[in-house]
């Protein structure tokens, strides 16, 4: 058959540059092997057209493959990413390493709510099985590399309230706040009085239970609120793992709205993903494209470059700069591991579409950010025509908060 030959030359011509550690089995029981030992990873075509995806193996093809049922795949995630990408890496020429994606992302109050409703409103059961207890979804803290998942999220909430020293009695507005970890922390160890804002209805309920229960409804005010909506002023202001869903085009006047609501000696701290692709924005071999189309619809991720930038745009001036990248690989494969250990209970709480869709992005970012293909940044700013001196002379104070 023509799609059989077609597929014993792709492999044989991989075979002569490169060994992988995987095994192709066919609807007919024909097995394809590229390498002489013993496969990590076997994929199973159910199909001819399967093949389709196999034979332009971009990361978006196969991921798009394995989701949609189109191929069947045998062996440990992290094995099946590593496999996915070398096979990528072998077959793609040089211009397909970064396929940029044509697309003009227009936002809309309307259209972000949506789009954060499909990525976080799966149920708060789904991410209660890989979260950590306090169920804080963005890149933990490992101050010294040993710690466990609950106290290397503790431990970030904590850097980050310590970074922009939050006093107390200080007002604090948290945007994305997600299941309320950070403003529960911010009101119980620092003493302030918070405003938590979410566009994910099933957060906001969780949330608003949770302040309940610690018996903080009157120094923790939970909203469903866009942050365009948002009045007031505010000492402190943080946004973590939120300015993903704002737009490129839009950094300028997100930061700008954050001036706006920054009191005149405030302080802000912005945590978020961004590629280090400075010319096309998009990760290697189609995994932004994937991650698009079936995990974070509408989001976009700037070059820090972008990020400093738009804030200095927006009358902000940037006062510390942090990379956590590593953290992040390091929190994202501790999410992927729970992931696949409770893959039964998960399994059963939700359809297997959704279940591939997570199974493969746990994983699939983990290894992005090991490889700095993304990363991640903490960012303090202040206004830039602000009075007065808000932070010490040295860094010392973050990891020092005595001094």
């Amino acid at each position: 058959m023509f799609w059989e030959k077609k597929l014993t030359t792709w492999v044989a011509d991989i075979r002569r540059v490169s060994t992988i550690p995987l095994r192709i089995e066919l609807w007919n029981g024909r097995q394809y092997d590229f390498s002489d030992g013993p496969p990590q990873v076997t994929l199973r075509v159910p199909h001819v057209s399967a093949l389709a995806y196999l034979l332009n193996p971009s990361l978006a093809n196969l991921g798009e493959a394995y989701v949609e049922g189109k191929i069947d795949v045998d062996g440990p995630v992290k094995s099946v990413i590593n496999v996915a990408n070398t096979l990528a890496a072998k077959s793609l020429k040089a211009e397909g390493k970064l396929a940029r994606i044509a697309r003009s992302i227009k936002h809309s109050k309307d259209k972000d709510a949506a789009a954060i409703r499909y990525h976080y409103d799966v149920s708060n059961a789904f991410y209660q099985l890989f979260l950590d207890e306090n169920m804080v979804y963005s890149c933990a803290y490992f101050e010294n590399g040993d710690e466990d998942l609950a106290s290397a999220q503790i431990k970030k909430i904590d850097h980050i309230l310590t970074k922009i020293q939050v006093r107390p009695g200080d007002t604090l507005l948290d945007i994305g706040c997600g299941w309320g970890a950070l403003v529960l922390r911010a009101a119980q160890k620092f003493g302030a009085k918070c405003v938590g804002i979410t566009l994910s209805e099933n957060q906001y309920a969780l949330a608003k239970e949770r302040v309940a229960q610690a018996g903080l409804s009157e120094r923790i005010d939970i909203r469903l609120q866009d942050y365009r909506d948002i009045t007031g002023n505010f000492d402190r202001i943080t946004s973590v793992g939120m300015f993903e869903h704002v737009g490129i085009k839009n950094l300028p006047m997100y930061f700008a709205r954050i001036n706006a609501l920054l009191a005149d000696n405030g302080l802000a701290m912005n945590h978020g993903i961004t590629t280090t692709d400075i010319e096309n924005g998009e990760s290697p071999y189609g995994g932004g494209e994937f991650i698009d189309k079936y995990v974070f619809p509408a989001g976009e991720l700037p070059h820090i470059s972008v990020v400093l930038k738009a804030m200095q745009q927006g009358g902000l001036e940037t006062f510390d700069v942090e990379n956590l990248r590593r953290h992040y690989a390091k929190t994202c494969s501790i999410w992927a591991d729970n992931f696949e250990a409770r893959a039964d209970e998960i399994k059963k709480i939700t359809d297997e579409r959704h279940y591939r869709i997570w199974r493969v992005y746990l994983a699939g970012s983990a290894y992005g950010f090991n490889q700095d293909w993304i990363s991640l940044y903490q960012v303090i700013c202040g206004k830039s025509n602000r009075h007065g001196d808000t932070l010490p002379q040295s860094r010392r104070y973050i990891y020092d908060p005595k001094t």
